[in-house]
C-alpha cells in the first residue's frame, strides 16, 4: 500500500509532554467498527465495562534502561568529536546495536569514551569499539565491559532516551525516570516504553482484578526502530527493525485457555500484540516462542489471536498506524482519529489511549 494512505494532519499542541495524573484518568476512545456507532469517549478507569469475567489482558513486562549515551570520539589516538548513540538491540554479553548521531562520520573501529561531553566532567567508565556500522546511522557497538558490569555503567552514564517529539521540545529530567516505566516493568532491555501500559494504577488493577479480568506477562524489548519513520513510498519496500523477546510456555497455555472457553485476548500495547500474533500458528494457537520479531502488520493481515487493543494514538505515516488500522479497519482508523484530534486528545508516548474492537471480516 502507498505510504501517503496513512497520513494526517496533527497540530503541535496535540502532543502530551506528560502523562495525565493519575495515569487512569487519561481519555480513552473506544473504536468498535462492528458496532452502529463505533467511536465513544471515556477514560481508562472505565477499562473494566467493555471487558467480561474470562478475558485476559495481556501486558508487555520490559523495563526501559537509560540506553541514551553521551560521548567523545577518538580515532587514532587522537582527540574527537563528541557524538551520542541510543542502545536498541543487545546482541551479546558486551555488544549492543545503536543509533549514533552524527552517523556519517563514525567509522569502524572508533573508539567511544561514553560519559563524556564537550561540555561536561567524567561521569563514569564506559568505553566501545565501533565493531560494525550498518545503514541510517546503525552501528554495532563493542563495550570493554560485560554483562551486570556493564549494566551498571550503563544505568550510571545513561538517559532515559525520551521520544524524538518531546526530547525536541525539552530536556528528559528526573520525573521521567517514573513517568516513562509502567508500575509492572520487570525485564531490563528495553529503550522505549511499551507506552499503553503507562496508564495502568494499583486502583485500575485492583478493579480488573474485581471484574473477574485475567492478567498475564510477555516480553518484548522495544527498540528504538519504534521511531523511525518509514521512508519507503510503498509499505513492501519498508523493513522492520528487529526486536526481541518471549512467550512462557505458562503463559501461552493459559492463553489458549482463556480462547478455548470462550474469552477474548486484549492486548495492552502493540508490542504486546506483535508479539502474540509472532508465537500464533494459522489456527490461533499461541505457542511458546522466543527469538527476535519483525512482525510488520498492515492492512490485509489476517489477526490469527488478538482480539481487543489497548493503545496510544500514534504518528502519521508510522508503522503503527498501520497496524491500527489493520486491526479495526482502514476508513474506521482515520475517522477515529480525525475525531481524536477535534476534540482534544493529547497523542503519543504520554497521551491518551484508545481501545479498539478487532473488525469483522
Amino acid at each position: 500500500m502507498r505510504v501517503d494512505l496513512f497520513d494526517f494532519d496533527l497540530p503541535d499542541e496535540r502532543i502530551a509532554l506528560r502523562p495525565a495524573e493519575p495515569r487512569d484518568s487519561a481519555r480513552l476512545l473506544v473504536v468498535d467498527p462492528n458496532a452502529e456507532s463505533a467511536l465513544s469517549d471515556h477514560h481508562v478507569y472505565d477499562l473494566p465495562s467493555f471487558l467480561r469475567a474470562g478475558d485476559a489482558l495481556v501486558f508487555n513486562d520490559t523495563k526501559v534502561i537509560p540506553a541514551h549515551l553521551e560521548g567523545i570520539r577518538h580515532r587514532d589516538g587522537a582527540g574527537g568529536q563528541q557524538v551520542s548513540a541510543t542502545l536498541h538491540m543487545r546482541i551479546g554479553p558486551s555488544r549492543w546495536k545503536a543509533f549514533a548521531k552524527p552517523g556519517k562520520r563514525i567509522k569502524e573501529g572508533d573508539r567511544i569514551a561514553f560519559g563524556h561531553s564537550g561540555e561536561s566532567c567524567f561521569l563514569g567508565s564506559l568505553d566501545a569499539t565501533v565493531e560494525e556500522k550498518g545503514e541510517a546511522g546503525e552501528v554495532t557497538l563493542a563495550f570493554d565491559l560485560s554483562g551486570p558490569a556493564l549494566d551498571e555503567a550503563i544505568a550510571a552514564v545513561g538517559h532515559i532516551p525520551l521520544p524524538p517529539y518531546i526530547a525536541a521540545k525539552r530536556p528528559e529530567d528526573e520525573r521521567d525516570r517514573a513517568d516513562y516505566q509502567t508500575i509492572y516493568a520487570r525485564e531490563e532491555g528495553a529503550v522505549a516504553a511499551p507506552t499503553a501500559g503507562l496508564h495502568f494504577t494499583p486502583d485500575l488493577f485492583a478493579a480488573l482484578d474485581k471484574a473477574g479480568i485475567e492478567r498475564h506477562f510477555v516480553t518484548l524489548h522495544v527498540g528504538a526502530g519504534t521511531f523511525l519513520p518509514v521512508k519507503a513510498d510503498d509499505t513492501d519496500d519498508h523493513k522492520m527493525h528487529l526486536e526481541s523477546g518471549y512467550v512462557s510456555a505458562e503463559v501461552a497455555a493459559r492463553l489458549n485457555a482463556v480462547k478455548a472457553s470462550g474469552g477474548r485476548i486484549v492486548c495492552v500495547g502493540t508490542t504486546s500484540l506483535r508479539l502474540i500474533e509472532s508465537a500464533a500458528g494459522e489456527s490461533g494457537e499461541i505457542k511458546p516462542w522466543a527469538g527476535a520479531t519483525g512482525i510488520f502488520i498492515t492492512p490485509g493481515y489476517r489477526f490469527k489471536a488478538v482480539d481487543m487493543l489497548m493503545t496510544n494514538f500514534h504518528l502519521p505515516r508510522s508503522t503503527l498506524f498501520m497496524l491500527v488500522s489493520a486491526f479495526s479497519g482502514f476508513e474506521t482508523m482515520h475517522a477515529a482519529y480525525e475525531h481524536a484530534i477535534s476534540t482534544g486528545y493529547r497523542f503519543y508516548s504520554y497521551g491518551d489511549a484508545s481501545l479498539l474492537f478487532r473488525k469483522d471480516k
